[in-house]
């Protein structure tokens, strides 16, 4: 049976039509893309919130994107189980949105950081089915992506098993050179309690190509079909 996957459209947004070819490349899927001021996701399988820089980033990165009336749909969505996937900016407005704990602030070294990473992947989650204790190699590019949050946020995320991802180095050490933006615990991406909405910063959306530097995102985007 094939699967529909949104793909959210906010001003600012850049990523989707990425994510769009990407799945392109995943057999059994297809995807539409949805203006976020009138996405309705009833009908689909699931959603994703791409990369870019949704209303500029003004204030914060994803604070206005939270008040748009795709925030309502994406909240109602989750709460019946919709796999929710969000890159980069998506991580954010995730976390904005309050679909998400904790928050993504500037990087520690005050840079924007384009780079490819590797991650282990801590925990299974509906967007990493198959994969706990593998290593995963993936494009970044933000300004902001040091995920914080206090200390008993901190602890309930990793008792809960919500660390999807964690930046390690060619050894598979989570250092704290292997993290490219100061994250706490080296944390690249995080799911609800549920396990249905994940967030990370890295962009599985461009490596599901060889002749892009990798194939790794696949192994994600493939989880929906």
């Amino acid at each position: 049976m094939t699967k529909r996957v949104a793909l959210l459209r906010f001003p600012g947004t850049w990523s989707e039509r990425d994510f769009q070819h990407a799945f392109s490349l995943v057999p059994g899927v297809e995807t539409e893309i949805l203006w976020h001021a009138e996405a309705k996701l009833k009908g689909f399988d699931a959603a994703i919130l791409p990369g870019g820089f949704s209303y500029g980033d003004y204030l914060r990165a994803g604070a206005i994107a939270k008040i748009s009336p795709a925030a309502a749909e994406l909240k109602r969505a989750a709460a019946e189980g919709m796999p929710i996937l969000g890159s980069c900016n998506g991580f954010q407005i995730l976390c904005e949105i309050g679909l998400l704990p904790g928050a993504l602030v500037r990087n520690d070294h005050l840079e924007f950081r384009c780079d490819w990473v590797r991650m282990r992947v801590e925990h299974e989650s509906a967007w990493a089915k198959g994969l706990t204790g593998q290593f995963l190699r993936m494009p970044i590019a933000h300004g902001e992506g040091n995920w914080v949050a206090d200390e008993r946020v901190v602890a309930q995320v990793e008792n809960r098993g919500q660390v999807v991802f964690r930046y390690v180095d060619d050894a598979g050490i989570a250092t704290a050179g292997a993290s490219p933006n100061g994250a706490i615990h080296n944390i690249a991406g995080i799911a609800s309690g549920e396990g249905n909405v994940v967030g990370l910063m890295p962009h599985p959306e461009r490596c599901a190509e060889l002749l892009v530097g990798g194939l790794d995102g696949v192994s994600l985007l493939q989880a929906i079909a």
